[in-house]
């Protein structure tokens, strides 16, 4: 398992070590040492799937109240998808900076996305399929949204949503939800 630093402090692009042979593949997914050993202080807790079945279906971007922040191993097990971390965690030194990373089925890489990040994905294929290893039970109700396509953010997506929930499509501006996180 490798680990890749990226423009948020905390969140990293985790390449997973394939060993193949005649029968196929086999990685390990996580190991709470390796995690340690590169500065991540991590521990699934919970462990949740997203299913689409439609190409360009977007989700997020979404967050939780700080006190109820959630860190993500995020993997894509069916299809390929373009998935998106924000930094609005106050006083972080990467704040508002964005990481985009493409995750397929085929590929070998995770995303690991620190505790106080808005998260969101597109798919760009059909049934598409993302498992989430959480680092804390899902808290009802202190869910937070941010835009998808706010200009404050000015995060390049490779479509336009064909697929999207009234609530994800109609989250405010950023500026209004600066002083939740």
């Amino acid at each position: 398992m490798r680990f890749a630093a990226t423009d948020i402090e905390g969140a990293f692009i985790v390449e997973l070590d394939i060993r193949s042979d005649e029968r196929g593949g086999f990685a390990r997914i996580f190991c709470g040492e390796e995690f340690a050993a590169a500065g991540i202080d991590f521990r699934p807790m919970q462990v949740n799937l997203s299913r689409n079945t439609a190409g360009h279906t977007l989700r997020g971007l979404h967050t939780q109240d700080i006190r109820y922040a959630e860190a993500k191993l995020v993997q894509c097990v069916r299809g390929r998808i373009f998935d998106v971390a924000v930094d609005v965690r106050s006083g972080s030194p990467t704040y508002g900076h964005v990481v985009t990373v493409d995750l397929a089925a085929t590929g070998n890489r995770l995303f690991f996305i620190p505790p106080g990040c808005a998260h969101g994905f597109l798919t760009l294929t059909a049934d598409s399929d993302l498992v989430y290893y959480m680092g804390t039970p899902f808290v009802r109700d202190v869910g937070i949204g941010l835009r998808w396509d706010d200009p404050a953010f000015a995060i390049d997506w490779p479509a336009r949503p064909a697929v999207i929930s009234a609530r994800d499509a109609t989250y405010p501006d950023f500026v209004a939800n600066s002083g939740a996180t």
